[in-house]
């Protein structure tokens, strides 16, 4: 006969063999939750670091610089915008609404083929704080998806239009593989206040590192390319140079 001992140890055994296979036929059926060591692909996402939207860019080293960049476009007065920059040999980042690209594709191909950034600022102008996750996405993916059409790189910086954002918005983003960019100096040259106004704005507003907002599209821009030509000889003279984000090469 069998001691207690032994009998106790047989039973245990018995009753934690049961229960394996027991759990293994619910997990089999679908009704145990995946294990906590194996967290689905949504879980990653959700639990990510999201990253800080980015007001200005690196200061230089050695001189000075100033990031300028463009919204609204591609445009009629686009063009002008180019052909000042290429004057002044200077380089800028433009934010590209994806509908406009279709009536303007060589335009769309000039702003790159003359070093500067193309990149997105949504396919039509919402104010994305208003908008599901995704219609975001949508949003993003359409204008991204036009840029690549005319040979350019896929956009690595978006700009959320009015700079209206939330965290909505930077987690949509960043799935893309894309960061926010805002700016530190609006020139409000969207109001149209006179190119001598919006040139003593950028000229007594700007440092080492600023972005500057400014516009080729949305209305009319010749102002804004009046300004330019002042801007630019203006800085220059300053020890300023002009280049694209580097957060978005």
């Amino acid at each position: 006969m069998a001691s207690p001992a032994r009998w106790l140890s047989a039973t245990l055994a018995m009753c934690a063999g049961l229960t394996f296979i027991a759990g293994a036929g619910q997990a089999a059926n679908g009704n145990e939750p995946l294990p906590a060591s194996r967290p689905t692909t949504q879980t990653v996402q959700a639990s990510a670091v999201l990253k800080p939207a980015i007001y200005r860019g690196p200061k230089a080293t050695s001189g000075k610089v100033v990031y300028l960049t463009f919204d609204d476009g591609p445009s009629r007065y686009t063009p002008a915008v180019l052909n000042v920059l290429k004057s002044y040999n200077a380089k800028a980042t433009f934010f590209l609404i994806g509908s406009q690209i279709r009536t303007r594709e060589a335009t769309t191909r000039r702003i790159a083929r003359e070093g500067h950034s193309v990149q997105d600022h949504t396919w039509r102008h919402p104010n994305l704080k208003r908008l599901s996750s995704i219609e975001i996405s949508s949003q993003f993916t359409r204008t991204n998806r036009a840029i690549r059409r005319q040979g350019i790189r896929q956009p690595v910086c978006e700009r959320p239009p009015y700079g209206a954002f939330n965290d909505r918005v930077r987690r949509v983003s960043q799935t893309l593989g894309m960061r926010t960019v805002i700016w530190s100096l609006d020139t409000n040259d969207w109001r149209r206040p006179g190119a001598s106004s919006i040139a003593r704005r950028v000229l007594r507003g700007t440092s080492n590192g600023s972005i500057v907002l400014m516009h080729d599209g949305g209305g009319n821009r010749s102002q804004t390319v009046t300004a330019l030509k002042t801007i630019l000889r203006t800085l220059k003279a300053r020890g300023y140079r002009f280049e694209t984000l580097p957060a978005c090469s």
